[in-house]
């Protein structure tokens, strides 16, 4: 009962933040960071335990341990001037009242700051944990509409997904279509050291089965042999048999929807990387469609290349 409360409160600041018409800056700050506003004591604490155990939890689906956000820790004297306009920021008070409360663009534009009171650590990292999903979700959401918005600032004007699947996506002008068939179409885009990756195709309707995982995975292999080959005769990408995907049932776009995370490989080829794989129910055509992001970039940190392809996949929409 407490969360929903909590999520009417920050409705209700956001439709008064209208009314006031007053002036906030554009918020700032790198991809995926919190800020942290606590002193040093709480950071090594109880407290900033809290924080980093319950908000920069690991990003599913990739080959190394990586938070899903990188923490920023401000000392209070310092939380001032540029370092108030960051986008996500987690803010900690000690008060004889214990409080929680969600603000929006309280001093930026878009920003969501999550401040917490309380007497002492304790209480206020128990408000974390009860409240680290909504927190989590209120700050993917803010970032995932801001990658977008950056985005659109240089945005592809392929018509090859329209064209070929009446489907668009919002992708960068740097990536280009490199493979175009009749039923299977591959977007690339050089990054340091490899490649990020959009594949899109269609298979036909059939009940799912018992084993989804399984049928998606024998999909992917099956995909992988016919239009994804490694850079030596006879190999081709398959998933990797020695990890488990995460699979989750979802939507995209309004429709039912199957999302597969995992890591792929090359047969008989030294080349892996993490994948983003969904599977979407196009009744209407009496089809899945396809639409799956994959990188290749050995050696390099990986989340903010799958964070990109989720957030392009995230712009899926078909068509009317």
């Amino acid at each position: 009962m407490k969360k929903h409360i909590l999520i009417l409160v920050f409705i209700a600041t956001a439709c008064s933040s209208k009314k006031d018409q007053r002036y906030v800056p554009d918020s700032n700050g790198n991809l995926n960071q919190v800020t942290v506003v606590m002193n040093n004591t709480q950071w090594e604490g109880v407290l900033g335990d809290a924080v980093r155990d319950e908000i920069a939890t690991i990003y599913e689906g990739l080959p190394m341990d990586e938070p899903r956000f990188s923490l920023k820790q401000l000392h209070p004297k310092a939380f001032d001037g540029f370092a108030r306009n960051s986008r996500n920021i987690l803010w900690f008070k000690k008060d004889s009242l214990a409080s929680f409360d969600l603000r929006q663009d309280q001093f930026a534009k878009p920003q969501i700051v999550a401040f917490f009171k309380g007497e002492d650590q304790e209480l206020m990292a128990e408000y974390v944990r009860e409240n680290a999903t909504l927190i989590q979700g209120l700050f993917q959401e803010n970032e995932r509409k801001e990658k977008l918005r950056r985005i659109k600032k240089a945005k592809a004007k392929e018509n090859t997904l329209e064209d070929r699947f009446n489907i668009s996506l919002t992708y960068p002008s740097a990536y280009k279509t490199v493979k175009d068939t009749t039923n299977f179409i591959w977007i690339e885009k050089p990054v340091q050291k490899g490649t990020l990756n959009l594949i899109v195709y269609t298979l036909p309707l059939k009940k799912v089965s018992s084993n989804p995982l399984t049928q998606i995975k024998n999909m992917r292999d099956s995909i992988g042999k016919l239009y994804v080959p490694g850079r030596l005769p006879g190999s081709h990408m398959i998933t990797e048999e020695a990890y488990l995907p995460y699979l989750f049932k979802t939507e995209l776009d309004g429709k039912e929807a199957y999302l597969t995370k995992g890591m792929w490989e090359v047969k008989k080829d030294f080349m892996a990387g993490p994948f983003v794989n969904y599977k979407v129910k196009d009744e209407k055509n009496d089809q899945w469609i396809i639409v799956e992001g994959f990188a290749f970039a050995p050696s390099l940190s990986k989340r903010d290349y799958m964070f990109e392809l989720n957030t392009i996949i995230s712009s899926f929409k078909q068509k009317k």
